[in-house]
């Protein structure tokens, strides 16, 4: 028997926009859950771990330019970014949970970074302005798109000509994120750096460079659009 070419569509479709996240996103379905998380996100415990001037540095980021810092949560990178792109740059702090936002803000209000604008996402499309970003920064995010390749068309849309996507991932590997619990990113992250790329770079990208950030742990993974 045939099948109707109408009814593979819609098949592929749905294998396409499959939810793959639910374990990593398994503590941020309540606000309850993000809550208790958000003090750790946005701790100064993180820098060390996190090297968040050296990331900055890392990503040649330029007065004037716009940056989205995607999946912001409490707003751990604003203050780097913020710095990075200066009083004629912007950074679009974007996420899909307004708690977690209303936190962003809080903070951004504390520390008096004026050139942060909020936008609130959804879990298919990040709801950022076309031809808007020179860079789009995704920082122990990647393994939270319940959605990729929706998430992933947005991105594209929003990138400038010449805009960059740079994804910061942990490897799916014992002991990524410490001692702690070695088997945390053999639970937690869907996939390791080769098969990110691939996934990525299916979606409209191509790789650009690739590199440790933090060696045997976490690495950057730089795209541009493809075509």
């Amino acid at each position: 028997m045939r099948i109707p070419r109408s009814v593979v569509l819609i098949f592929t479709a749905a294998v396409a926009f499959a939810q793959v996240a639910t374990e990593a996103n398994r503590n941020y379905q309540t606000k309850e859950g993000r809550a208790a998380l958000a003090s750790g996100l946005d701790s100064h415990e993180r820098d060390a771990r996190q090297r968040p001037a050296e990331l900055v540095q890392s990503l040649g980021i330029k007065p004037g330019e716009t940056v989205v810092d995607l999946g912001t949560g409490p707003g751990y990178m604003l203050p780097w970014l913020s710095r990075a792109v200066g009083p004629s740059g912007k950074v679009l702090a974007e996420d899909i949970q307004n708690d977690f936002l209303e936190r962003a803000r809080d903070k951004a209000r504390r520390e008096s970074l004026d050139n942060v604008v909020f936008i609130l996402g959804a879990d298919k499309d990040p709801e950022l302005p076309p031809d808007s970003a020179d860079l789009v920064l995704v920082l122990d995010v990647y393994h939270h798109f319940d959605y990729p390749a929706p998430m992933l068309a947005g991105i594209r849309r929003a990138l400038r000509p010449g805009g960059r996507l740079a994804i910061v991932e942990f490897y799916k590997r014992p002991g990524s994120m410490g001692d702690s619990d070695p088997n945390w990113s053999l639970r937690h992250i869907r996939l390791d750096a080769g098969d990110l790329v691939k996934e990525v770079e299916a979606n409209g990208y191509s790789l650009v460079s690739r590199r440790d950030h933090i060696p045997g742990k976490q690495y950057i993974a730089i795209f541009t659009k493809a075509g």
